[in-house]
């Protein structure tokens, strides 16, 4: 199965008809949060992820903006933007935000592979690391974990029972930047 993965899109419409048009072919779409948040558009851009559908997962400026959590665990500029979304959204895309399941999310037909925001203990923290990244890892019961949150690109594997960071090798900022990871049997 093809996934198309969406993440932290944060009310930019232009951003997110971008990342769709130079999309390959995909046969499910998941989203790893943050819908919403820092840009212009926050209700385009939940009726565009809405029309999209597929997977969701629910990010900490979803859940800020929703007002399932206070403003005050952002950062100013983040809680005046996190304000200022939740002043423009329709009561329904409001209600809809709401609902979002907190990672780690599942799709049954594919096992073993688990989708969250952040950690999958912890939907706010970031996993920019190996160091963060490691006891994740070890400690849970899927073999794949597709994360966002972080807006840093790459991968994490732990295999042997050592850690290793992946990242793409950037050619130049503003081109559209592609990298094949190749999945590995046995390792995390």
């Amino acid at each position: 199965m093809r996934l198309l993965l969406l993440s932290d899109i944060h009310s930019n419409l232009e951003a997110l008809e971008a990342c769709i048009a130079a999309a390959p072919a995909h046969d499910a779409v998941v989203n790893l949060g943050d819908i919403v948040g820092y840009g212009a558009s926050p209700n385009e851009v939940t009726a565009r992820a809405r029309e999209l559908g597929g997977t969701f997962v629910r990010g900490n400026h979803d859940k800020v903006v929703a007002g399932l959590e206070d403003v005050e665990s952002f950062n100013p500029i983040a809680g005046l933007a996190a304000l200022w979304n939740r002043g423009q959204l329709t009561t329904e895309n409001l209600d809809w935000l709401r609902a979002l399941p907190q990672g780690p999310v599942a799709i049954p037909e594919l096992a073993g592979i688990q989708f969250v925001h952040g950690a999958p203990h912890d939907e706010d923290q970031y996993v920019v690391s190996i160091q963060e990244a490691l006891q994740p890892l070890i400690e849970s019961g899927a073999s794949l974990t597709f994360f966002g949150h972080t807006h840093i690109q790459g991968t994490f594997v732990l295999r042997g029972g050592f850690g290793e960071t992946l990242h793409p090798a950037y050619s130049s900022i503003g081109q559209s930047e592609t990298s094949d990871f190749q999945l590995e049997t046995g390792a995390n």
